[in-house]
């Protein structure tokens, strides 16, 4: 069976509450409306989202040994998603976050690493992993097997393949350029949001962020602006700039992963520009109208009604 995607990286199990306006004192409990658990990650968000979206997608990450790598694994077959290169590792848990989130759509976050750290994409692999035409390689700041060198072979070896290169990151500090450098000249579209790009390239403006990842060479930037809308930067000096669609917001968690499934969609149905950062816009805003990154999206049809009726901010 031939796969629409290979979605490499950053899978996650989440365990999510709200509304959270503190944690309880001493042995204390306090009563809360939701609790749920996704699968999520900048590669497991994403992918979820693409299946929802009708791709069939390749998944390739690792988890662990533990209840939580049943939960994963289930869900994404679930999904129909494809897990067959997903690593199963011995002494090592799932990688997991707890997010607490607020009544105002903060979510503090708690963390445990995990399996995703201890995660490559053998030799023996490439031609599995690399088939499909579109490679997302999503989470680079929280792999730490395949961060850097590892991760710029396997995307040379991709667009040396003919594929089209999408990729995003997570946990962005000032040292991430040096994990980027490598990789930036094989990405065809960086998808991070803005704070992370101002924060890896020290500029102050969306533009000086652009041309600082255009010159090291990405063939395109695609910056997600939260409220503000998404923007567009390429070498030939296009520069497009949308706004966001009106919702109520529930919880941002997996926004950036659902932006990310909506453009590789846009991809794959071959979508003019601007129709490509509405459709990605509108699977970022139905996921935060929801508890949990896969909340809102239910199919590409859905999608495309919302994208086509919703208010757009002014």
């Amino acid at each position: 069976m031939s796969h629409d995607a290979a979605v490499i990286g950053l899978y996650i199990l989440d365990v999510l509450g709200r509304p959270v306006d503190g944690i309880p004192e001493g042995g204390n409990v306090e009563f809360i409306d939701e609790i749920r658990l996704t699968v999520a990650g900048t590669a497991g968000g994403t992918v979820i989202d693409l299946a929802k979206l009708g791709l069939n997608c390749l998944a390739v990450g690792a988890v662990g040994d533990d209840e939580k790598a049943d939960f994963v694994l289930s869900t994404l077959g679930r999904f129909k998603v494809d897990t067959s290169l997903m690593q199963r590792l011995e002494g090592v848990p799932t990688s997991a976050t707890i997010l607490n989130v607020r009544r105002n759509g903060d979510r503090p976050a708690l963390h445990q690493r995990g399996a995703s750290d201890h995660f490559d994409v053998p030799a023996d692999m490439l031609d599995a992993v690399l088939a499909p035409s579109i490679i997302h390689l999503g989470g680079t700041g929280l792999l730490a097997k395949l961060d850097g060198e590892p991760s710029a072979r396997l995307l040379a070896e991709a667009k040396k393949r003919g594929r089209t290169v999408t990729f995003d990151l997570l946990g962005a500090n000032e040292n991430t350029i040096d994990l980027l450098l490598p990789l930036l000249p094989h990405v065809d579209y960086f998808m991070p949001s803005i704070e992370e790009a101002r924060l890896i390239s020290g500029a102050g403006d969306i533009q000086e962020a652009g041309r600082f990842f255009l010159d090291r060479g990405v063939k395109q930037c695609v910056f997600t602006l939260g409220g503000d809308g998404v923007c567009f930067m390429d070498h030939q000096g296009e520069f497009v700039r949308q706004p966001a669609f009106e919702i109520s917001v529930v919880d941002t968690t997996g926004c950036g992963d659902a932006f990310d499934a909506g453009f590789i969609t846009a991809l794959h149905h071959k979508m003019d520009l601007k129709t490509a950062l509405n459709f990605a816009q509108a699977s970022a805003a139905l996921v935060a109208t929801g508890l949990g990154s896969d909340a809102g999206i239910k199919s590409f049809e859905d999608t495309v009604n919302f994208m086509n009726s919703a208010k757009v901010l002014a």
